[in-house]
């Protein structure tokens, strides 16, 4: 695997990608679940409000991430995510929402975008697909959060043509990254699931083989890969990590090789 590397800021771990390194426009990371206070099932960075971690952990968790990317738990927006494909415009006065307070939360969202250099956007994931993009002519940032629901909706797409509507980002010139989620040799799911992804235009054979009666392994990193495609953003601009959540729980939360019960991890983003 290649395009990204393990950086260790104090006891956190955390993933940088080469693509967005190289630009020296923004500071960004994706995380491991190593180097935070939280214990049981969250042990250790659990970066989620959501999942029932103490509270006070859950914040001192950020503050770290937060304090490694050289930012404040004051910058960070976070938003309560639903599977959808609703895009959130970040400005100036959503600042610090959903960070440290985390009752403030952007309701309903599971993408956001900002031009505005300091804001910290955040996004929290335990197998669902994350997604960072950054226009470096624009100066626009993204994230998009793409369970198989969000994938279907192509919400990277709906990402981009915010970005492009809000802040005139061009799609040929973007640079995206996909993070570590769970993928295909973990992930398997019935009929209804795959009706869903032939409805929304899918080629079925590039993102997904059979695994029994009525089953098949799905591949969410690369379905996120080709809508990204479809979108306009250049191959050699999108890199894929490649990695699953699922079969690295030393590295990761994974809901489904946790049982549901588990932290978060987050991928974060902010133009400097």
């Amino acid at each position: 695997m290649s395009g990204f590397r393990i950086v260790t800021s104090g006891s956190i771990q955390y993933i940088s990608f080469d693509i967005f390194e190289r630009t020296g426009l923004v500071k960004h990371a994706f995380t491991t679940r190593l180097g935070g206070v939280s214990g049981r099932a969250f042990r250790e960075l659990n970066l989620a409000s959501h999942v029932g971690d103490d509270p006070g952990a859950v914040l001192e968790n950020r503050k770290r991430i937060c304090a490694a990317l050289e930012a404040g738990i004051d910058d960070l927006v976070a938003g309560r995510q639903v599977h959808g494909d609703r895009v959130h415009v970040v400005g100036e006065t959503d600042r610090g929402r959903g960070g440290g307070d985390f009752s403030g939360a952007i309701p309903d969202i599971d993408a956001l975008v900002t031009n505005h250099p300091g804001i910290m956007l955040s996004s929290y994931y335990a197998d669902c697909v994350p997604v960072l993009l950054l226009d470096p002519v624009k100066k626009v940032i993204g994230l998009a959060h793409a369970g198989w629901k969000g994938t279907v909706k192509k919400i990277a797409a709906s990402t981009l043509k915010v970005m492009a509507d809000s802040f005139g980002a061009d799609s040929g010139q973007c640079l995206a990254a996909i993070a570590p989620s769970i993928g295909p040799c973990c992930y398997q799911i019935d009929q209804p699931v795959r009706d869903a992804f032939s409805g929304a235009g899918f080629n079925l054979d590039a993102i997904m083989e059979p695994s029994g009666r009525d089953h098949w392994k799905l591949n969410l990193q690369e379905a996120n890969r080709i809508t990204l495609l479809e979108a306009g953003v250049k191959p050699h601009n999108i890199v894929v990590a490649g990695m699953c959540t699922a079969c690295s729980p030393d590295l990761f939360f994974s809901y489904r090789g946790q049982s549901g019960k588990c932290g978060r991890m987050a991928s974060l983003m902010m133009l400097k």
